[in-house]
Parts: C-alpha cells; sequence; structure tokens
C-alpha cells in the first residue's frame, strides 16, 4: 500500500504479529506489513494514526485509493462501516524484521467501570496474531508530528504523563543522552502497570497510582508537582501529555508558580474526560 498522503506521511497495511499484556491497563502490539521498511521515525513522542475494523471486518475500511482525498471519503462512509481511526505513539522500531510496537491504555474493560470500554480498548484487548490494520505514519525521520523538541541549552527536562502518554515517555527516556538531568512523573490505574524503564539520562522517574477513588487527572498530579523539589536549573524544558483538563492545569502551574517559560513547555491533550476522539475531532474542525 503505496499511496501518498500530506508528505512526509503515507500508508502502511500492518497485521499483528503479537501481543504481550504490560500491566492490567496497558498491552503492547506489536504489528509488521510489506511495506513497514519505509516507515521511519526518530521516535520519542512520534504521533500515528492507527485505522481499526469494526467487529465483523476483516480489515479497516480506509479509501486510500482517493489518494488525497481519502479524508473526504472516509468520512462519508456509513459509521458502522467506515474505520476506527485514533491516535496513538510509536513505542519501538525495529528492523531485521521490520516491527513496530504500539502500546495501548485499556479504558472500561473492569467489572462496574462507570465508563464503558470504547471500540480501541475492545479491539486491542482481544487483538490476535494475523489480524489486520492500517496506519498513517511518517516516511521520513524527522517529521512535524514530534512534539518533543527541548531546545539545545536545556539543562532540565520535566516530564509527566498518563497512562496514555506512557509509552512516549518511555521512548522519550530512551532517547535522551548519558547525563541528561530529567525529573519525570507517570500517573497509572494500577500499581502493576508500573514498569522498568531504561534510560541513560540522569534520571527521576516517579510512578503516581491512583485509587478507585480518585478522578483522574489534575489533583494527584499537581499535588505531586507542586511538592517536588526541582532541582536548580537556568533553561528547563517540560513536556506534559495525557487528559486536556489535567495537562492545562500542569502548565498553568510550570509557567505561573515555577516561573518556566511558557515557550520552554510543551503540552499535548491526548483525551479529554467525557468525550470521545470523535467528538474531539469534530470540536476541531
Amino acid at each position: 500500500m503505496t499511496t501518498a498522503v500530506a508528505a512526509p506521511f503515507r500508508f502502511f497495511s500492518l497485521r499483528v504479529v503479537r501481543t504481550r499484556r504490560l500491566g492490567p491497563s496497558l498491552v503492547r502490539v506489536t504489528f509488521a506489513g510489506p511495506d513497514l521498511h519505509a516507515f521511519h521515525s526518530h521516535g520519542r513522542d512520534q504521533s500515528l494514526s492507527l485505522f481499526l475494523p469494526h467487529p465483523g471486518q476483516s480489515e479497516p475500511a480506509v479509501p486510500v485509493e482517493l489518494g488525497d482525498g481519502w479524508w473526504q471519503g472516509w468520512r462519508e462512509l456509513p459509521d458502522d462501516v467506515r474505520a476506527v481511526m485514533r491516535s496513538y505513539t510509536l513505542r519501538a522500531l525495529r528492523r531485521d524484521p521490520d516491527e513496530i510496537d504500539i502500546d495501548f491504555a485499556l479504558h472500561g474493560l473492569e467489572p462496574g467501570t462507570a465508563t464503558p470500554a470504547g471500540p480501541a480498548s475492545r479491539w486491542a484487548s482481544g487483538a490476535r496474531a494475523g489480524d489486520r490494520v492500517v496506519l498513517l505514519g511518517p516516511a521520513v525521520e524527522d517529521n512535524r508530528a514530534i512534539r518533543f523538541r527541548p531546545p539545545a541549552d536545556t539543562d532540565l527536562v520535566v516530564l509527566w504523563g498518563d497512562e496514555t502518554a506512557v509509552p512516549a515517555v518511555s521512548a522519550i527516556l530512551e532517547s535522551l543522552p548519558a547525563g541528561r538531568r530529567v525529573r519525570a512523573w507517570l500517573e497509572v490505574h494500577h500499581a502493576a502497570d508500573i514498569q522498568d524503564l531504561a534510560t541513560a539520562a540522569d534520571a527521576e522517574i516517579t510512578w503516581l497510582v491512583r485509587d478507585e477513588r480518585s478522578d483522574p487527572g489534575a489533583p494527584l498530579a499537581l499535588d505531586a508537582l507542586r511538592a517536588a523539589a526541582l532541582p536548580p536549573a537556568e533553561a528547563p524544558y517540560a513536556w506534559i501529555a495525557g487528559e486536556s483538563g489535567c495537562v492545562r492545569e500542569l502548565r498553568r502551574h510550570l509557567v505561573h508558580e515555577r516561573g518556566v517559560d511558557r515557550r520552554r513547555v510543551t503540552f499535548v491533550g491526548y483525551w479529554r474526560r467525557g468525550l470521545s476522539e470523535e467528538q474531539l475531532r469534530e470540536q476541531g474542525e
């Protein structure tokens, strides 16, 4: 599948190779495909668009044959036919053989959960070898869907992410050079979701675990950051991603209470409480 879209991105037809459960709320799915040799990325917080089939479909319905008109064609498909599109970050890219990993945060699958599981969580929890998906991803390493870009003079990196940003934070940590000072907070649903993260950086990583009574988002994260004693730094850089409301609160804290230059804070809302990705997309149009 070689159809071009807005360069440097293109479509890739992929199949599931294997899955691995990382914790109660996280599952890693490994994909391969005949054109994956043309997939290139520096990693870090590389954003991807993943298209998933509906139950009963053998593959997702994406009109890639329309070239640059695929988006309008996709939107015009019936709701129960049009592929489910979700945004994810690349966890890993390997060669020989060509494979990529995407980690899925599973929501709403536990008994008694107030919010029902979305289509991506349901798909990932039941993914099996051979299942087919379509990916819109980068064909060049340095592309506009990478947001983590610390300025050259950065002397401290501050990271925060909820479970949806754990893959991106993990890849960011792996990319940092030895000696780079890092303070990172990761917020997850269960203690069993905590992972051992590899990095050569001088990184202090704090895991925050929400209990059943905790609302996901700002209070737990904000309290943790407010209580933290960050090391002295003349040129800090912050990257924060996860639930939109929480991200806004944390950015406000870093800029107004910590005095971090707002131009040196990268913040990304991966999701918004109470809204599906389709609803978010509609608001942005």
